[in-house]
């Protein structure tokens, strides 16, 4: 089942100007997946238009599942494309046999960013209480509309 939306971004990438622009994965990231699953027969290799057709199909995928990710999202009402969003473009798109491997993905994500350290704000990093903080801004305007008061010099 492909959606309106999904045909009208297919025609228009297929025919419109950013066409030779279009996103996509690094070379690099894409050789390295190959090399991984061509190291079980040392003796096969990708040509390069090969490569260049496996990205070109990544794309697509991608701008499949997208497309109809937002469409949910739309039918929904929500403005960002969740973790849910995509998981139902995928079962609705006949690809719910990956969706235990993305939730999986989704959840170590999470649990990274949970686990990251916390970058120190400023105020963390002066060292300073919140009251010596309070006192030295009070001074710097204290200073500041002195300076401002007593006119040019």
């Amino acid at each position: 089942m492909m959606s309106s939306h999904f045909r009208k971004v297919c025609d228009f990438l297929e025919t419109g100007p950013i066409r030779a622009n279009l996103l996509t994965p690094p070379i690099a990231t894409v050789q390295k997946i190959i090399t991984e699953i061509l190291h079980s027969d040392p003796g096969v290799t990708f040509a390069k238009d090969t490569r260049d057709l496996l990205i070109e199909c990544c794309v697509e995928f991608i701008t499949l599942i997208s497309s109809e990710a937002n469409e949910i999202a739309e039918k929904e009402a929500k403005k960002t494309i969740a973790c849910e969003h995509v998981k139902a473009a995928l079962e609705e798109l006949d690809f719910g046999n990956y969706v235990p491997a993305i939730l999986e993905v989704a959840a170590d994500y999470k649990k990274t960013q949970a686990s990251r350290e916390k970058k120190q704000t400023k105020i963390e990093q002066s060292g300073m209480t919140e009251e010596e903080l309070i006192r030295q801004q009070q001074e710097l305007f204290r200073s500041a509309t002195d300076k401002f008061n007593s006119g040019p010099q």
